[in-house]
């Protein structure tokens, strides 16, 4: 079955999995959706009996109809390699009665290295079968993890350049120290004057500029993106939650078809969006619990079913959460609508323009699958602070988000279904936030490496080869600018005045 992607907002033209890894974004504005989705292939059983690489492939194959086995087969192979410190690529941990599923073993320590390391093969094998001459660059924004991720997987691959801007003041010391050291002849990091959705607006701005892709073609360029807004970010997400289930069922934890719920800290929504597919794939999810931060934009849309980014931007513990639109919600706005671009394209307007929209009734009904609850700072501390006393687990603040929110739910609801947690991040990235949560007093004067090694004494774990290499190494980015210059940045990068 040969799966193709339509636009969201309407676009009449389906185009095949590689051309929309190449768009990234559609020419409308709107985000890639397969026409429909496919079914596991495998029986649950069988897939329990493969490793990572090959559960990727039989889920990924799916979804990417027009690669050959050959193809997606060497994509996988380049992605999932030494670069994760455990053979199992996505170890299950057992944590305070849920099993944290550990996301944070890639180059960058952070989840958005289980996509991202394998969206440079995509791409540049998307590239050659679609003929493309152009030398694609890479326009990113992110809220702290993205774009390391991004930058590791695309630095110095041939026929691309890759660009990031981020909030200044917006992240972690350990995430800026990560993105501004990153070498590469072709990457270029920015800082803008402005919160991650000033970043991200300017990014999908710059993708709408007609006139300025015209003005990159005749330059030999074109633009595609790295944020979950492509459909190759998304897809190989989907891989990791089908093997949590089978690696439950592997391990005697959970029966063939028992149903599990997965618990997601959420800010652009394509992690929890990954799920979802799987659920609709035929893997047995019941709840799918979408945890916020003090941002609670998702929180209070599931729970009125009003999305209103009308409120106060929020700096928080947990930065790659720290976001008011989240893009990837409207991939399921669409879905519950009937896919209908039409409405889509009207709510999304509304948004644009009045920062805000309601659904429907009866697109309120197709969210049972979903629930909202979100964590405050103190709550999200305390979390890391109980999990550390309890179990001897040090977790980072967004999966702490993520633990409380489960907490809540299943005091809420006497749901005592076995449950797994995206833990999305390694505690090395936020080692501030997580020493002063366990013991305010006692490290909250020591410097942010300093920390480094006292989570090293109190967590017996290896410091990550990720954090080791930035400790003295040079600072090589150096560019901050205002929102309105970030044009005119990409085009300075890219030698067009």
């Amino acid at each position: 079955m040969e799966v193709l992607y339509r636009s969201t907002r309407g676009a009449k033209e389906a185009v095949t999995a590689s051309q929309a890894i190449l768009q990234g974004l559609a020419h409308d504005g709107g985000l890639f959706v397969p026409t429909e989705i496919p079914q596991l292939a495998c029986d649950l059983r069988t897939l329990a009996g493969m490793n990572y690489r090959e559960l990727a492939y039989e889920v990924m194959r799916l979804f990417l109809t027009d690669f050959t086995e050959e193809e997606l087969k060497a994509c996988i192979a380049g992605a999932y390699d030494e670069k994760f410190d455990t053979e199992e690529i996505a170890p299950l941990v057992k944590v305070g009665g849920a099993w944290h599923l550990e996301l944070f073993h890639g180059a960058t320590i952070a989840f958005k290295d289980m996509a991202l390391s394998i969206l440079p093969h995509l791409m540049t094998t998307a590239a050659k079968k679609n003929q493309i001459k152009n030398e694609i660059v890479i326009l990113t924004a992110t809220s702290g993890d993205t774009g390391k991720a991004a930058l590791a997987g695309f630095a110095d691959v041939p026929g691309t350049r890759i660009i990031v801007f981020y909030p200044k003041d917006g992240v972690s010391p350990i995430q800026e120290k990560q993105m501004v050291t990153q070498k590469g002849d072709n990457t270029l990091v920015v800082g803008i004057h402005g919160n991650f959705d000033d970043a991200q607006n300017g990014v999908k701005a710059i993708f709408g500029d007609e006139a300025l892709a015209k003005e990159l073609d005749a330059a030999g360029f074109q633009f595609s993106s790295a944020n979950s807004i492509n459909i190759g970010r998304l897809v190989p997400q989907v891989v990791y939650y089908v093997y949590a289930y089978v690696q439950l069922l592997a391990r005697g934890e959970i029966a063939d078809g028992e149903e599990i719920n997965v618990v997601v800290p959420t800010g652009n929504f394509g992690n929890i969006l990954a799920a979802y597919y799987a659920k609709l794939m035929g893997l047995p999810i019941a709840k799918l619990v979408c945890a916020s931060n003090e941002n609670k934009v998702l929180y209070d849309f599931f729970r009125t079913g009003e999305y209103d980014r009308n409120r106060p931007f929020i700096l928080t513990s947990s930065p790659s959460m720290d976001i008011l639109i989240s893009s990837n919600l409207e991939r399921l706005i669409y879905r519950i609508a009937g896919a209908d671009a039409g409405k889509d394209t009207e709510l999304m307007a509304e948004l644009s323009k009045n920062g805000k929209y309601t659904i429907t009734s009866a697109m309120r009904g197709q969210l049972q699958d979903f629930c909202g609850y979100f964590a405050s700072e103190p709550e999200s501390a305390a979390t890391i602070r109980g999990a550390y006393e309890e179990d001897g687990y040090v977790m980072d603040p967004h999966t702490s988000v993520a633990a409380c929110a489960y907490r809540k739910y299943k005091e809420e609801t006497g749901d005592a279904r076995t449950t797994v947690i995206a833990s999305t991040a390694s505690p090395y990235k936020f080692t501030r936030s997580v020493m002063e949560a366990i013991d305010a007093e006692k490290y909250g004067k020591m410097g942010d490496f300093e920390l480094v090694d006292e989570l090293q004494a109190l967590s017996g774990t290896k410091i990550p080869n990720a954090i080791e290499e930035i400790r003295s190494a040079p600072v090589r980015h150096k560019t901050v600018c205002e929102v309105q210059e970030m044009e005119q940045t990409v085009k300075n990068f890219l030698g067009i005045r």
